[in-house]
């Protein structure tokens, strides 16, 4: 089982609220997502314990620019996000890298499975 782990600080709130439905990750991670798979949402420090949300589905996996993203894409990841530097400054902060708007990342959109 794979699992979508988030940071409680940076996504606690807007997970267990099912106002977040995408995730962006640096890089291409569409062979490890894929459409279609169940997945556990998770949260909690990257190395240390983690707590179940709920499981979900991957409704689609794609490959993008921080440029190529489109409004929607980028409201969906955070409600309170509204432009591709605000993507910029998470990712930044998350993964300790410059980023800038040509990176490549893998846009994760998903579906809460009521259980």
């Amino acid at each position: 089982m794979y699992a979508l782990n988030f940071y409680s600080d940076l996504y606690g709130d807007v997970l267990r609220n099912n106002r977040k439905t995408v995730t962006i990750r640096l890089g291409d991670k569409s062979d490890k997502y894929q459409t279609g798979m169940v997945v556990w949402v998770t949260i909690g420090p990257r190395f240390g314990r983690r707590q179940k949300l709920y499981s979900a589905i991957l409704d689609r996996v794609e490959v993008k620019t921080i440029a190529e993203l489109s409004p929607r894409d980028i409201e969906r990841e955070n409600p309170e996000f509204r432009s591709q530097d605000d993507v910029i400054g998470t990712l930044s902060r998350i993964y300790g890298d410059l980023i800038t708007p040509e990176n490549r990342v893998t846009v994760i959109y998903f579906s809460r499975i009521d259980e």
